[in-house]
């Protein structure tokens, strides 16, 4: 029988497949049995997807095939779907199979927090996802074509994206630089087209730098973006959404970039969360469940005034890098490290050529904040694929 330690990670988003991967580049042959869990064959760029989900590039270069990153004679793929976590007996139960682990990284991504709206999760649609943004754009075409059919149904060219966090602002920005093709391409008065960015917070980008967000809303607002800040969604309707004082926008498409919440898996295994998330300690790992941790949208970590990391690509990387080196420290038996966020940065895109961006301590907006995204895009290929991923995929984001 094996004594080799089994490290089982679920999920192979930023979190997961940096875990994966710098376990694949420390531990030695047969060192541990390590196997990747993940529901798709694919790993995606979530910090890209607002761009496929408007139509303004191809949702095949928001991926790219777990096959390629990971070396099969160190890391064991399954791709499957988690249903179940049993910590009592050290069991993940897959809707497959079984695995059992002496080691678990849970990195399953997060879901939709709709805090509690109404109609939100029946009837709006999420950036969330490869399928779900191939959904959203091909909703958004259909839009237009159905319109031409009942030109009386202005609302069918209305659309409303509730939250202007950093995916809400990028994707508006995205769809506002589609919408002339879409005009052109089906005959529409472009006049006839409305966007709406809703966010209930006092301002749009909650807690960016308030120059960069008035240069953001400016931008925007050009391009044909309407804001409504300060303004709450009461109820998501199949007509569209009940805003402030009980105020209707009617709209054929709804777009929820508010919120993300932890996983119900967690949950469900009995591990103590808050909004499905783990406060886990400062190695990384589950409190009462050393021989378990927690990255990315899953975990819930504090800065030092207290207030909740947000759950950003960034930050996962970085996790994915000391949960990596705190495993292989201990099936060693040597000192794990502790965890300190250390923030490069942030950069938001707002459509074509624009951004706005907080790096090495300046301000950046307009083309050279549009080049530091694409820098830190290619950085990250860079990081999980090497030169051949850059070459391949970096000419795309």
């Amino acid at each position: 029988m094996s004594n080799i330690p089994k490290i089982v990670i679920l999920g192979a988003g930023y979190g997961g497949i940096l875990t994966a991967l710098r376990l694949q580049k420390e531990l030695n042959y047969n060192e541990a049995d390590v196997t990747l869990v993940n529901k798709h064959d694919y790993h995606y760029f979530t910090t890209h997807l607002h761009m496929p989900a408007a139509g303004t590039d191809k949702t095949e270069n928001a991926r790219v095939s777990i096959s390629k990153l990971i070396d099969e004679f160190k890391i064991d793929f399954v791709k499957s779907t988690v249903v179940q976590i049993r910590t009592q007996d050290k069991k993940v139960i897959l809707e497959d199979g079984t695995l059992s682990y002496d080691y678990l990284v849970i990195g399953l991504g997060g879901e939709p927090e709709t805090f509690g709206i109404p109609g939100m999760l029946e009837h709006a649609m999420n950036i969330r996802s490869i399928n779900s943004v191939r959904l959203i754009r091909e909703h958004i075409e259909y839009q237009f074509a159905r319109y031409k059919r009942e030109p009386h149904r202005t609302d069918y060219l209305t659309f409303v994206v509730g939250g202007a966090g950093f995916t809400g602002i990028e994707f508006v920005g995205e769809l506002a630089d589609r919408m002339p093709e879409l005009c052109k391409q089906n005959d529409v008065d472009p006049s006839l087209v409305k966007i709406y960015n809703v966010e209930a917070a006092p301002t749009a980008l909650p807690g960016f730098d308030p120059e960069l967000v008035e240069y953001a809303m400016d931008v925007l607002t050009k391009k044909g973006v309407t804001f409504r800040i300060g303004t709450p969604i009461k109820e998501c309707t199949p007509d569209g959404v009940i805003v402030g004082d009980n105020e209707e926008i009617r709209a054929a498409t709804v777009i929820w970039a508010a919120g993300v919440r932890g996983n119900r898996l967690i949950e469900e295994a009995g591990i103590e969360t808050m909004r499905g998330r783990v406060k886990i300690d400062e190695f990384l790992r589950v409190p009462g469940h050393e021989h378990i941790y927690v990255v990315g949208d899953n975990s819930l970590m504090f800065n030092p005034e207290g207030r909740p990391y947000p759950p950003t690509a960034q930050i996962a990387m970085q996790q994915g890098v000391v949960c990596a080196h705190n495993l292989v420290a201990s099936i060693r038996n040597q000192p794990l490290k502790k965890f300190e966020f250390k923030n490069k940065g942030t950069v938001a895109s707002l459509g074509r050529g624009e951004a706005v961006g907080l790096a090495f301590g300046k301000k950046y907006k307009g083309r050279v904040a549009a080049w530091l995204k694409k820098a830190i895009d290619i950085r990250y290929l860079y990081i999980i694929g090497g030169i051949p991923l850059v070459i391949r995929k970096g000419k795309f984001l």
